[in-house]
């Protein structure tokens, strides 16, 4: 008989066991759901710190506003009522480059630029910026974005960057990837001509990055984080909807011009 194992979930005829323990004993009202879900991602119990860290950057990701993911998820809720999971679907396939994306993208990036280090990291601030300095030049040479910088309606900073730097300094959980971007965020205007502001997902992609979370799921991440944001928006628009004025604005003003074949 084939055998597929397995250290998460596992079930018998009067027990459930979660990564080793029971259930209903040890795990539902004494873990909570961040923790939790650190524990299934990494399979170790965190300490309280990398708490702390995790559940701050599912915080700074829940949600933003009315942004794509949020109008998406209420117009598919408005267009199938009936398929809740839909409308969260709607708004979770909507977390790309522009939107959520920039955590893996930062993520990676930064630990890309640190695979190249031979030997010990920065000892100090003056170190980190060469590195980060390098870095970015490399990224302009190749007309490649930075990922982390810049944000669509913070224009000078973005409040959750600073907070979050803050929370890993207390927990001593500021390591090299957010020592990296936070040198990338006092360098970028030596090249880039302009400064722009570190964004908070790009902080939530280092932050994550130094807790040793794997790369490939950074997103995911991101993604659990938006469906409780998903939530509150389908939530409101059980109470106060806005779907059908959205929906209406673009139907009724739309203006009927000539074909114009692609490319041209």
């Amino acid at each position: 008989m084939p055998e597929y194992p397995t250290a998460l979930g596992a079930s018998s005829l009067d027990r459930i066991t979660l990564l080793g323990q029971d259930l209903a004993a040890d795990v539902m009202g004494e873990v909570g759901f961040g923790e939790l879900a650190f524990r299934l991602a990494t399979q170790r119990r965190p300490k309280p710190g990398e708490t702390r860290v995790f559940e701050a950057v599912l915080a700074a990701l829940a949600d933003h506003g009315f942004t794509p993911t949020a109008i998406t998820a209420r117009l598919t809720y408005l267009s199938a009522p009936d398929s809740v999971q839909g409308a969260l679907a709607a708004g979770l396939l909507g977390g790309g480059s522009r939107f959520l994306g920039v955590t893996e993208d930062c993520g990676r990036f930064l630990h890309e630029v640190l695979s190249t280090v031979e030997g010990a990291y920065p000892k100090d601030e003056a170190g980190w910026d060469a590195l980060a300095l390098s870095a970015v030049r490399s990224a302009r040479e190749a007309a490649r974005f930075v990922p982390g910088l810049g944000h669509h309606v913070h224009k000078q900073r973005d409040p959750r960057t600073a907070r979050l730097f803050e929370i890993a300094a207390e927990e001593g959980l500021f390591g090299p990837h957010l020592s990296l971007f936070a040198a990338v965020g006092r360098v970028h205007p030596q090249v880039l001509g302009r400064t722009l502001p570190l964004n908070g997902a790009g902080v939530c992609g280092a932050a994550l990055a130094d807790l040793g979370l794997p790369l490939e799921l950074l997103r995911a991440f991101a993604l659990l984080a938006r469906t409780a944001g998903l939530i509150g928006q389908l939530a409101e628009e059980l109470r106060n909807p806005v779907a059908n004025d959205i929906f209406l604005s673009v139907d009724l003003n739309n203006r009927s011009v000539p074909p114009r074949p692609y490319g041209t």
